[in-house]
């Protein structure tokens, strides 16, 4: 069985000791999760992370280049300005987000896929030696290494374990696919929630969690458990499925549920010896009516069946619509519910890009006193210039300066949000990237939407009320967007709106039709 890669209490203060004169590299989310399950085990038999070598075979081969099968990736990539202070043969200090050092990279090779494009990332490979796994606050009685869910089985008397990894709820379909499997194999079922990075714009775990603590009891007595992994996700198809049966497998579990996919179950049907556990097919059930029961939905061409597809969940749940007994439980939609409010109730942003003087600031002031008419939510601006003033006095505006003034406004619009205010954010925003980013941020938590100042830019230009477009014509200022800098037209915008041809009032109108059409708002001033 594999062994975790913490080294003991005196070594790991040898190695602080030793680490004054070594870099240091703050670890990214993915990463993190990368690292937590190389130190635990879960990630055996790999010892760190993949050299150029080993990286080739995988991708070409689904093996390192010892033989062994391993069918991803596990890569330390960093910004190439870093990895050229790097030499191989020397030591790195990995550190969580708050600079505590979690383990140490040898670094055996420095290499990049890409031979030398410019700014694209380098990776660095070589086996690591942990002094502390990252430290998690939430759920702590259901984060366990594999050597603790190993011992955990065998203290309860488990021989065979059927794993069901899963990144969604489990409602009531998929609670008798398992249920099913685990009786028919007379065998123990482990439930394992992806709790890792998972995707840009996904929300967090903990009401995925709460959803699988209430659907727990369910289950017959000593028949299932629960335990978080904290896997890094990776959209890689079959490839995903060899590498999660492999840390099954670490975990302590026989058999495995396969993804809903043909291609999946057929290599893990053609591994299964290789790697230790037996592939159990995915099971589509659907309710039927006359049956009061789930049937396959392969079998279901002669009765009346019911389903509620994902897109159809987030809607009935947006829209604040009841979830049937026979879709999922009632305690699990009471989580589900906390989870996921009516749009009615949750916080969103407001966030208008456009040129300098497509009125930005004007509607944006103007739909925060409509907003305050309404009440009922704290309302928040977050003027382009104001923010300059306040948040972000020491930025210039450089392509990399102007991101991060996004990346701020973005950071104090996704809190007021999350926690249930509306934001209106006025910044000239010019690149279409960070406007995405900030977007999959906010998404997070409650409502993003983009309204795009069309303005033609000879219109802002004659407007040009603080005379900037005179000085970036005389070369005077700088980078200024539209004249000497570009700007990246939105393809995304929720609204677009124009005022050369709409006042303010009709700006605000338009955007107010658009929330109420999505459920944001329900009363419309007049």
């Amino acid at each position: 069985m594999p062994n975790d890669l913490l080294v003991s209490e005196a070594d790991a203060a040898t190695l602080k000791a030793q680490s004054n004169g070594w870099p240091s590299w703050d670890l990214t989310p993915r990463q993190t999760c990368d690292l937590e399950l190389l130190l635990n085990g879960g990630f055996a038999p790999l010892n760190g992370f993949l050299t150029r070598d080993d990286s080739k075979s995988v991708c070409e081969k689904s093996r390192l280049v010892d033989g062994t099968l391993w069918p991803v990736p596990i890569l330390l990539e960093v910004s190439r300005p870093f990895a050229a202070k790097l030499t191989t043969g020397g030591r790195l200090a990995l550190r969580d987000a708050e600079g505590v050092m979690l383990a140490v990279l040898r670094i055996d090779d420095i290499w990049s896929a890409d031979d030398g494009a410019e700014g694209l990332p380098v990776c660095l490979g070589g086996p690591v030696q942990g002094l502390e796994s990252p430290e998690h606050h939430d759920y702590r009685s259901l984060r366990h290494t594999p050597e603790q869910l190993r011992t955990e089985f065998a203290q309860r008397g488990w021989r065979k374990i059927v794993a069901f990894q899963t990144t969604q709820p489990i409602h009531r379909a998929e609670f008798e696919m398992t249920k099913q499997i685990a009786l028919e194999h007379r065998a123990n079922l482990l439930i394992q929630p992806v709790v890792g990075f998972t995707h840009p714009g996904e929300r967090d775990h903990f009401g995925r969690v709460r959803c699988h603590q209430a659907i727990l009891p369910h289950y017959p007595s000593n028949l299932a458990a629960l335990s978080l992994l904290p896997l890094s996700v990776r959209e890689t198809g079959a490839r995903t499925a060899l590498l999660q049966a492999i840390i099954q497998r670490n975990f302590g579990c026989t058999h495995v549920i396969a993804p809903d996919d043909a291609d999946s179950l057929a290599a893990l049907r053609k591994y299964e010896k290789e790697i230790g556990v037996e592939a159990i097919p995915y099971r589509k059930l659907v309710y039927s009516e006359e049956q009061d029961d789930f049937v396959l939905k392969s079998e279901s061409a002669d009765c009346v069946t019911k389903e509620i597809s994902e897109a159809d969940l987030e809607t009935r749940l947006a829209e604040g619509r009841e979830l049937p007994t026979w879709f999922t439980f009632p305690d699990v939609a009471v989580e589900l519910r906390k989870s996921h409010p009516p749009r009615s109730k949750q916080g969103f942003t407001v966030f208008f890009t456009g040129l300098s003087g497509s009125g930005k600031s004007t509607a944006a002031k103007a739909l925060w006193s409509k907003f305050l008419e309404i009440g009922g939510r704290s309302v928040t601006l977050l003027d382009g210039d104001i923010v300059r003033k306040n948040l972000s006095s020491e930025l210039g505006f450089s392509k990399e300066h102007r991101n991060l003034n996004i990346l701020r406004i973005g950071f104090v619009a996704n809190e007021i949000t999350k926690n249930g205010g509306i934001a209106i954010c006025a910044p000239i925003a010019p690149y279409d990237a960070i406007r995405k980013q900030v977007r999959g941020l906010i998404s997070q938590h409650g409502g993003f939407i983009l309204v795009h100042l069309s303005t033609p830019l000879d219109v802002c230009e004659g407007r040009d009320r603080k005379g900037l477009y005179a000085k970036a014509r005389a070369g005077i200022v700088k980078e200024f967007t539209g004249i000497s800098d570009p700007y990246e037209t939105p393809a995304d915008a929720e609204v677009v709106l124009n005022t050369d041809l709409l006042n303010v009032e009709e700006c605000c109108q338009e955007i107010r039709i658009h929330l109420e059409s999505k459920g944001y708002i329900g009363v419309r001033t007049r």
